[in-house]
């Protein structure tokens, strides 16, 4: 129902462009945002009758307050809610201060230190409209090096190519690259990953800008064990966590947890 709600309004649509080296797995069907994955949160935070929504802001303390959990931020004051539901990395629930280190029991503590995530960068480079990419695909998956893992022409395999707006081109480094690189130079990162690009893809031209960008938590590779899609931290306010780390990391599995995480929500309203 998800997909079909989707795809009706235009969010999602089938992936058709060329992709090279792709494993297909018999009887998945892959899709893409033409307006970027994004969108897709924007779609149902637009349903959401009325929630206010507040960007960057960095939580640093959850505390027992009054009944109510007192949630500090690094910016701002601190303020108090009913119910609170974490979704962040599992490691990053984790780094929070205040009664949750104590709230969350030893072994709660065991199972989500079990989590473990790849790192890897991504790379953007971002062209003036008109410009040529001259590739016959609009996605490669690469083997054989050892920086470079997946090269998109996104507007290509988006399907929204246009002579108003400049291409791009999105790099994912491989997970071997990213977790020796986690703590290298941002700048001599992103040296290495276009020196790398430049072998691969020798015909690309100039970009007017490049964004590089280390992803820390990418992919889910040891999920919480035996875990239903969430973890109820604390029950009387509810305390509550999910999120990929507690299923898979992918579209499939961020739906299976927010709805075991709506059904323990709803049954403690």
């Amino acid at each position: 129902s998800f997909y079909e709600e989707l795809l009706s309004h235009g969010i999602l649509k089938l992936l058709t462009a060329p992709i090279e080296g792709m494993v297909v797995k018999e009887g998945s069907c892959n899709y893409m945002a033409p307006q970027g994955i994004s969108s897709v949160v924007k779609f149902y935070l637009n349903q959401s009758a009325g929630a206010d929504v507040f960007y960057e802001q960095h939580v640093t303390h959850i505390s027992l307050r009054d009944g109510k959990w007192e949630v500090s931020r690094k910016m701002g004051p601190t303020e108090q809610f009913d119910i609170v539901i974490l979704t962040m990395p599992v490691p990053q629930i984790l780094q929070l201060q205040g009664d949750i280190v104590n709230i969350i029991n030893e072994s709660q503590k065991q199972q989500l230190q079990s989590v473990s995530y790849s790192s890897r960068y991504a790379l953007g480079l971002f062209y003036e409209a008109g410009t040529q990419i001259d590739v016959p695909w609009a996605a490669q998956y690469i083997t054989n090096n050892p920086c470079i893992r997946f090269i998109s022409i996104d507007n290509k395999k988006r399907n929204i190519e246009s002579p108003e707006i400049g291409p791009s081109v999105v790099v994912h480094t491989t997970v071997m690259f990213g977790s020796e690189h986690l703590d290298s130079d941002p700048a001599e990162v992103q040296q290495l990953i276009l020196s790398h690009l430049e072998r691969i893809v020798p015909s690309l031209p100039k970009p007017a800008s490049i964004k590089c960008q280390k992803w820390r938590y990418s992919q889910v590779t040891k999920a919480v064990p035996s875990c239903l899609g969430q973890m109820i931290l604390h029950t009387q306010p509810l305390l509550i966590c999910g999120g990929d780390g507690f299923t898979r990391s992918n579209f499939d599995g961020c739906i299976d947890s927010a709805m075991s995480l709506a059904e323990a929500v709803k049954s403690h309203l």
